[in-house]
């Protein structure tokens, strides 16, 4: 794990900086914690509770937080994140909402793609920038065991609207799980064939069972040896130092799949991500409880001044980062009820 062992900006700064001197640059902004999916690390099999309507950001809040973070606070890409965004049926006038303000701003979308077939075209003349699906395996029975639901011709359709509609570069982000391993290359092979790029992601304790566990997850080195078996894997780093996923190319390129991780060789250290919650908490880490409500201060009648200060101060409280691997602690939220 890279740990940052001293702040680097001793004093307060005009965007969010943390204590550590890492600033965040990178909104995600949860609509929903409702999903259409029941994915065994995500969700609990019934679902997670419905949010009253109330509860959630409005159209106009989630435009209003994301002027702040980016007129006032310096943050430079949004994603729109759930359980799952394509329940909201005013996501389009949200994307376009933030483009009529923001016209250079990216502004992406993380889904499981189920809808996303009919949506894509809309969402892309709205101002959407690209996507990030959800997809772990494309075997059925796989895909019905982790999901629980049997959509995988749905989110397949979804992934293909996504790049006739434009929305570049189509990322897919497989969970790595003991069920899937074995089929991850056949994964790849799929993606490469599309001409998306994959990224395989170490699972993390965020899971609404709880039955995450260090012993039973599956690493960074499990993949690799997995892939490395029937393809020649090199090494190409990061294109951003921000960025979670490792590059490797392969067998001599072009293609590349990305990994992320998460848990095993952590990033911790170069971390520029801030993430609200459905409900308009403001999160600066996945695996910190310390929230700071923003939906009470703009519901209140607070100021972008008083907006800005307060989720300042929460950044600042940001800590260097998770435990290791085998004393690491779920938080109380789920990535459900967080956002991706």
């Amino acid at each position: 794990m890279t740990v940052v062992t001293a702040p680097k900006i001793p004093v307060p700064s005009p965007l969010l900086v943390d204590g550590f001197g890492r600033r965040a640059r990178d909104l995600r902004i949860s609509l929903s914690q409702a999903c259409t999916l029941r994915c065994h690390y995500c969700m609990p099999a019934e679902g997670l509770p419905l949010l009253p309507r109330e509860e959630l950001l409005s159209t106009a809040e989630v435009i209003r937080l994301v002027d702040v973070a980016v007129g006032t606070l310096g943050v430079e890409e949004v994603r729109l994140t759930g359980g799952e965004p394509l329940v909201r049926g005013d996501l389009e006038l949200i994307v376009a909402g933030i483009r009529s303000r923001h016209r250079d701003l990216p502004i992406a979308l993380t889904t499981n793609a189920i809808g996303l077939a009919r949506r894509a075209a809309g969402l892309a003349h709205a101002g959407l920038s690209r996507v990030n699906i959800s997809l772990d395996t494309v075997d059925r029975e796989l895909f019905a065991a982790v999901t629980r639901r049997d959509r995988l011709d749905d989110v397949i359709a979804g992934v293909d609207a996504a790049v006739a509609a434009g929305l570049a570069p189509v990322k897919i982000n497989a969970v790595l799980l003991p069920e899937t391993l074995s089929r991850a290359a056949e994964l790849l092979a799929w993606c490469r064939d599309r001409g998306v790029f994959l990224r395989f992601i170490e699972a993390m304790p965020l899971d609404a069972d709880r039955a995450w566990s260090a012993e039973t997850m599956v690493t960074a080195a499990d993949l690799l040896d997995e892939l490395g078996a029937t393809m020649a894997l090199t090494p190409v780093g990061r294109d951003d130092p921000s960025a979670p996923a490792a590059l490797w190319e392969v067998d001599g390129g072009p293609y590349r799949v990305g990994i992320i991780a998460s848990m095993t060789r952590s990033f911790c250290g170069t971390c520029d991500r801030t993430r609200i919650t459905a409900q308009g908490r403001v999160r600066p880490c996945l695996f910190s409880d310390d929230e700071i409500d923003l939906a009470a201060v703009l519901r209140s009648g607070g100021t972008d001044t008083e907006l800005a200060d307060a989720w300042r101060a929460v950044t600042r409280r940001k800590g260097a980062g998770h435990a290791d691997v085998a004393e690491v602690s779920a938080p109380q939220r789920t990535m459900g009820a967080i956002g991706g």
